[in-house]
């Protein structure tokens, strides 16, 4: 039960993300730069709190590595949201942490089944079919772009975060030198700054509790899950983020969108599931991709 109860409140933390993104950047008059360090400094007091108040050990406080792939992978976030809708960025997203994720074992020596293969060609088939010229319902290609690059940053600060010590320390630290990015995008971005009250609460909400305690709750779960099942489960956040989308945005599901969701979740799970017996344990491909 408590396996359950926290893996679900992760993954509805994390589609709420999302969510939170989408109505802020649709709804309120918030630019993304501000949305994106908003959400970056509420997560890292988050953290730091959660780090002083459990009195984890010490060891292991993140890398500047680490941190500009976490801002990366925010900024292109906030910024793909401002036309995505809330079910495709989600699908994007998740997608592309995924395929980053196989892409890379790959390279460091895991090798494919033949269904797994099948898998690949189905998730590339179905992002194919998602982007397919000609037709109305097809997503704006830049900020799909923009989303598929946070994905890969998200995939990459996930393969250096494995094995390398205490995550939620390591999290707090990459939080935090993750600021020192957001103070130069906003620089940056001076000239189209933009606040509003609501946009600000959902940017404090997403950062303090769908992404700071939202991490918290999933690496308490993380240990009790085997890493097949700790991935497979993760595909469950386009599906909750779709449903967010029609309920408080009233976003529609197309039919389109619903093949091309079946198809890229299927293949990634067909990957997923088939592990061949030689494969690369998770934590080996942590300490790989660190010692790179």
């Amino acid at each position: 039960m408590r396996i359950i109860i926290l893996t679900t409140l992760a993954m509805i933390a994390f589609a709420s993300n999302s969510v939170l993104a989408r109505m802020a950047l649709k709804h309120t008059d918030i630019d993304a730069a501000s949305f994106t360090a908003i959400r970056l400094i509420s997560g890292a007091i988050v953290l730091l709190l959660a780090v002083r108040i459990s009195s984890r050990p010490s060891g292991g406080s993140g890398s500047w590595w680490s941190a500009a792939a976490l801002f990366a992978y925010a900024a292109g976030f906030s910024f793909a949201y401002v036309s995505l809708p809330t079910a495709t960025g989600a699908l994007l997203l998740f997608g592309a942490v995924q395929v980053t994720m196989i892409v890379y074992g790959l390279w460091v020596g895991e090798r494919l089944l033949k269904l797994q293969l099948a898998g690949l060609a189905l998730a590339f088939g179905g992002l194919l079919l998602l982007f397919l010229p000609g037709l109305s319902t097809t997503p704006p290609l830049a900020s799909s772009l923009l989303m598929l690059g946070a994905g890969v940053c998200w995939g990459v600060y996930s393969l250096r975060g494995r094995g390398v010590g205490d995550p939620v320390r390591i999290s707090a630290g990459n939080f935090t030198r993750a600021l020192a990015f957001t103070v130069v995008l906003s620089i940056f971005m001076l000239s189209r700054l933009s606040l509003d009250v609501a946009g600000i609460w959902y940017a404090i909400i997403s950062g303090a509790l769908t992404s700071g305690l939202g991490y918290v709750v999933w690496y308490m779960a993380m240990p009790m899950l085997k890493a097949t099942n700790a991935a497979i489960i993760q595909l469950s956040v386009p599906v909750i983020a779709a449903a967010g989308g029609i309920v408080f945005l009233d976003e529609s599901i197309t039919l389109r969108l619903a093949l091309a969701s079946g198809a890229i979740l299927g293949g990634i799970a067909l990957v997923i599931i088939r592990k061949h017996p030689a494969q690369v344990s998770q934590q080996k491909i942590g300490k790989h991709f660190n010692a790179k």
